[in-house]
């Protein structure tokens, strides 16, 4: 007998975002992958729930979301991680500059 299913629709996108979401997520790229992939994933989900029996590859669509939630956070974090570190070292900097300048 035959499988003639297909993947689900965006499972394969979904997936690729999601892994380069958690790869990328130190940098800006991480977050925008996260939040294309969960929108793919959801769009696949949407479709795949109507009719099942055509589709193969749900667990691709699921770990695709998965990753990139997971994506999205760790993204999220390090970028508030950076914009405090840079906002307190860029303070101290000019604080420590300031301070020099009083004994010159």
């Amino acid at each position: 007998m035959e499988n003639n299913q297909q993947n689900a629709p965006y499972a394969v996108a979904a997936l690729v975002l999601g892994i380069c979401s958690l790869l990328f997520g130190c940098f800006f790229v991480g977050l925008i992958c996260g939040i294309i992939g969960v929108v793919l994933a959801n769009k696949g989900i949407q479709i795949y729930n109507k009719q099942p029996e055509l589709y193969s590859g749900f667990g691709m669509l699921k770990a695709g979301k998965i990753t990139s939630i997971l994506g999205i956070i760790f993204s999220a974090f390090y970028t508030a991680y950076y914009v405090i570190a840079i906002t307190i070292l860029g303070s101290a900097g000019l604080a420590w500059m300031e301070w020099m300048d009083i004994f010159s």
